[in-house]
């Protein structure tokens, strides 16, 4: 009777937190309803490929294969769009999803907890981290809107639970229950082999469904493979290395095997995720044009002006702020190629390419640090806490502050809101890191699994700042990282 009292007690703060979490994604569904260039592409990809047999897009009056994405969300809003018209199917799959990726922080912060603390204290810690998941407003914006990020991240946080739970010991799939803060193990998948039952075989099966999804997701590997490497570089820990390797390996390929097999069957080439540029075969990309917007762009609101607009429609120099230039011949050489540019109706030619290519070479070469330290870091910034206001209509503009306040207040307010809370989240994961783990686990087998979360935060972040769009959405996948972190705030000592 006891352990039943209990058992009630412990679900009623979940079922409170999740509660709270979809009436957030419901007020996003209802009051921010919004679509997307990307959205409409990946619907269009599963439609076809469900009502035509052909995975491709619509091209002078035929539908022609196409691997301009990979096929993972285009397959999943497809499913959801068969249970009726519209979105509203595919939305409340995705509330539903980012509602499980809740219960995932909170799995994620219960492996990391010290096993000298109590049970209470892990339970507290497990449903901080559901709590912090719940009510952040940056996923739960992103449900309601036809974008990969929370299908990309659910699969995330399911590869960094695994991948943890293998590198601190747990490395069959018998997970705690996690929820009562026990240490006893389930009996899962009893009647399945070892090898299934791997949680270094679900990791990196789950980090090639990932890779499905947005074909980045294979850094945590990267981040995997990096700890491991140094954790286990003694010789006599070497059969653990490669053991967890090759299961990581095989469950990360399989997923990829279909789409690789496929593009090799349709297109003629080897393609096992998709094309650097995300370009239709025989599709010029202004190359040389990015690599000189990477000597200089850092704010995302140069993001859609710069980037997204080139090769669509023309552009005039007003694009351009003035840290694009380092001298007025710079700027002449610019406004030269972009009248080229706009006289041969958005095109560019490998001459054109060319041209920007030199001028990035030339400002990397006069400033070097600039190309690959001061914007990089500044792009870094961008992304982690530029306000994540999107995908509900604001600007997201701040200065001036007195004329961008009278201007219009709500957005103004909004704008500050969302930039405070995610400063407040980010400080919370510090916060949370210092108190717990660097007070007990400097020595314990936990530090292995911060190790790998935060490389996995580190490596992610790099690689985004060398592309040419920096957009806040794309370090959402390590916000799983960020809520489990952030509920060590609230874990007290025990002796």
């Amino acid at each position: 009777m006891r352990n039943e009292s209990q058992t009630r007690i412990n679900w009623i703060p979940l079922a409170a937190a999740l509660g709270a979490g979809l009436a957030l994604r419901l007020f996003f569904l209802f009051k921010y309803p919004s679509g997307s260039v990307d959205g409409t592409i990946y619907e269009a990809l599963g439609r076809n490929w469900f009502a035509h047999g052909t995975y491709g897009l619509d091209a002078v009056g035929r539908i022609t294969p196409s691997d301009i994405r990979v096929p993972g969300y285009p397959v999943f809003t497809a499913l959801f769009h068969l249970l009726g018209r519209g979105q509203t199917p595919l939305l409340l799959a995705q509330i539903a999803l980012d509602l499980c990726t809740c219960v995932l922080a909170g799995m994620l912060a219960g492996i990391l907890a010290p096993a000298s603390q109590s049970g209470q204290t892990r339970r507290r810690v497990q449903l901080a981290a559901i709590w912090l998941t719940a009510l952040c407003p940056f996923l739960a914006d992103y449900a309601a809107v036809n974008l990969t990020e929370v299908l990309a991240t659910s699969l995330t946080a399911i590869a960094l639970v695994a991948l943890v739970a293998a590198a601190l010991g747990n490395e069959t799939l018998s997970w705690r229950l996690l929820l009562h803060g026990s240490d006893e193990f389930t009996s899962t998948l009893r009647n399945t082999s070892s090898f299934l039952r791997s949680s270094w075989f679900l990791g990196g099966l789950a980090v090639g469904c990932g890779t499905m999804v947005r074909p980045e997701t294979p850094l945590i590997l990267v981040a995997l493979g990096s700890v491991l490497l140094w954790r286990w570089r003694r010789r006599a820990d070497w059969p653990k290395l490669v053991r967890a390797g090759a299961l990581a390996a095989v469950g990360f390929v399989i997923p990829l095997i279909p789409w690789t097999a496929r593009n090799a069957i349709s297109l003629h080439e080897f393609q096992p995720l998709a094309p650097r540029y995300a370009q239709s075969p025989g599709e010029s990309v202004p190359a040389g044009f990015y690599a000189w917007t990477n000597t200089w762009l850092v704010r995302y609101r140069d993001v859609d002006p710069v980037i997204w607009t080139i090769g669509d429609q023309p552009v005039t120099m007003a694009i351009f702020p003035s840290i694009a230039f380092d001298t007025g011949d710079e700027r002449e050489r610019v406004s030269a190629l972009i009248d080229q540019y706009n006289k041969t109706c958005c095109g560019f030619t490998p001459e054109w390419n060319a041209q920007f290519q030199a001028l990035a070479r030339e400002r990397t070469a006069r400033r070097p640090l600039r190309t690959y330290l001061t914007v990089p870091f500044q792009r870094a910034l961008t992304m982690w806490f530029t306000p994540r206001v999107e995908m509900m209509g604001y600007s997201g503009d701040l200065w001036p502050l007195r004329r961008n306040f009278e201007d219009d207040r709500e957005d103004f307010l909004v704008t500050v809101l969302l930039g405070a809370i995610g400063i407040i989240y980010v400080a919370l994961a510090f916060a949370g890191t210092s108190r717990i783990f660097l007070k007990h686990l400097l020595t314990g087998p936990q530090i292995w699994g911060l190790a790998i979360l935060i490389v996995f935060c580190a490596v992610r972040t790099a690689f985004l700042t060398r592309i040419e769009a920096p957009e806040p959405r794309y370090v959402l996948e390590c916000f799983p990282i960020v809520y489990a972190l952030g509920a060590f705030f609230w874990a007290r000592e025990t002796n």
